[in-house]
């Protein structure tokens, strides 16, 4: 997975927990929350989504990696690259 892909996963997530964010702007290098009206229940539905949808664990120690789209990228793709690799 490329980090634009992993990029486009989130934004998908995003767009189902909140449809109504517009994230056709969203500035890759800036925080979510700073950009859009997530809340910590928002923020949560992120993370049981990436579980659901693609086996992917994030610990509660490891959020705050997941503030930016860049951060985000960073984080996961080498977790989906994992998960590929034993698939």
């Amino acid at each position: 997975m490329t980090n634009d892909e992993c990029k486009k996963v989130v934004l998908d997530i995003i767009s189902d927990i909140a449809p109504d964010e517009d994230l056709s702007n969203v500035k890759p290098d800036v925080r979510l929350r700073d950009q859009l009206q997530l809340d910590s229940m928002d923020f949560l539905d992120i993370v049981m989504e990436l579980r659901k949808r693609h086996g992917i664990e994030v610990p509660e120690a490891d959020y705050i990696q997941l503030a930016s789209l860049d951060s985000c990228a960073l984080y996961l793709v080498p977790k989906f690259n994992a998960l590929a690799a034993k698939s």
